[in-house]
């Protein structure tokens, strides 16, 4: 097995171990895990294409997809209230 796929599923383990954790103490490894999440994400795509970081993006978004969805609707409100010059 390659580095770049031992450690996504290392990542991975890492966040269903953060998953079973009290919802206040998910905050701060969560937050590491998303941080590292693109790097992996690409060295995955570097070592085995697009399809393969594709279905690493696909898992990043099936895993933290509360988090995503919470950012996501903050950045949409910041871009459709700004007011045209």
């Amino acid at each position: 097995m390659s580095l770049s796929i031992t450690l996504a599923a290392l990542w991975a383990v890492a966040a269903t171990t953060v998953a079973l954790l009290p919802m206040q103490r998910q905050y701060l490894p969560g937050g590491a895990l998303l941080l590292i999440a693109p790097g992996l994400i690409v060295f995955l795509g570097v070592q085995h294409g697009w399809i393969a970081a594709t279905a690493g993006l696909l898992g990043l978004a099936s895993m933290f997809r509360t988090p995503l969805r919470y950012y996501g609707s903050i950045w949409r409100a910041r871009v459709l209230t700004k007011e045209p010059k």
